[in-house]
């Protein structure tokens, strides 16, 4: 004896080959026109079910570049840090203050170059530090700095605290100490530089020069040339330019490279600091 077959429900009725359900309406009852939809790719499928990135958009092909021009692209990027000026070839010289190690620098220059080197230094972000003698000469420009931020700080002699500098707050200090600076309390660290200062070449200045990273020198004369040659080993073809130098041009030097530099002010620093002169 066959097996009951047993009872469909409703749902199965409606799902049973060709049975049209009783609740949905024929297309060709209603004269309606059918749209049959292409399958998705998994790639479109994938486009819909990522949350977050809205819209579709329009598709585009890729981008393809032939090997051949590949050279003709590029991008001008360079080093970060101070833009101090341009050099002789008229590109941008960056001088890279925060680093993540000790970084000495000796400036024997005048006080003009000091305080744009100063300015600069604070529009990158980091916290200026100046031990000075004179502080009357740089107050105006540590209220001026940083548009009502204290960003710039003037200290006495001797009389610098513990910074803390970090990678997030990078620390400039900047002694202006005269031609005989006496030794540091705050000294370089990781990510806290030390610019110091000299008016002149002093029969105190090799000791300095010797032990800097960078030396930027503005104009200097023929018997000082003698002393920078001497400590620094620098060819003869470049030091003979720097009893001449312009007042806004210095040569920034290491024992190995040398360059030489033009820093001209903008607007807010000419009318801050006045024009470039190499004297105070």
């Amino acid at each position: 004896m066959s097996q009951p077959t047993p009872a469909m429900t409703q749902g199965q009725q409606n799902r049973a080959p060709g049975r049209t359900p009783a609740h949905v309406a024929s297309p060709t009852d209603t004269g309606m026109i059918p749209i049959i939809r292409q399958p998705e790719t998994p790639q479109q499928q994938r486009r819909i079910a990522s949350p977050g990135f809205g819209l579709r958009g329009p598709r585009r092909n890729r981008h393809v570049v032939a090997a051949e021009e590949l050279a003709a692209i590029s991008m001008p990027i360079g080093d970060d840090g101070v833009l101090i000026g341009t050099d002789a070839e008229g590109q941008p010289a960056v001088l890279g203050l925060s680093r993540p190690t000790p970084f000495d620098v000796v400036l024997v220059g005048g006080l003009w170059l000091a305080q744009v080197l100063a300015l600069r230094a604070a529009a990158t972000g980091a916290r200026v530090g100046v031990e000075t003698g004179r502080p009357q000469a740089w107050q105006q420009l540590a209220q001026a700095a940083g548009g009502g931020q204290q960003c710039v700080t003037v200290y006495p002699v001797g009389r610098v605290p513990a910074q803390g500098p970090s990678v997030s707050s990078p620390v400039v200090l900047i002694r202006d100490c005269g031609i005989r600076p006496p030794r540091g309390r705050v000294t370089s660290v990781p990510w806290q530089a030390v610019v110091t200062v000299l008016p002149f070449v002093s029969e105190h200045a090799p000791r300095w020069l010797a032990q800097a990273h960078l030396v930027g020198v503005q104009r200097i004369s023929p018997f000082e040339t003698e002393v920078v040659r001497d400590t620094l080993g620098i060819p003869e073809e470049q030091l003979q330019h720097l009893p001449t130098l312009h007042d806004g041009v210095a040569m920034w030097c290491t024992r190995k490279h040398q360059k030489f530099v033009m820093t001209e002010p903008t607007d807010a620093e000419t009318g801050l600091l006045g024009v470039a002169r190499r004297m105070d």
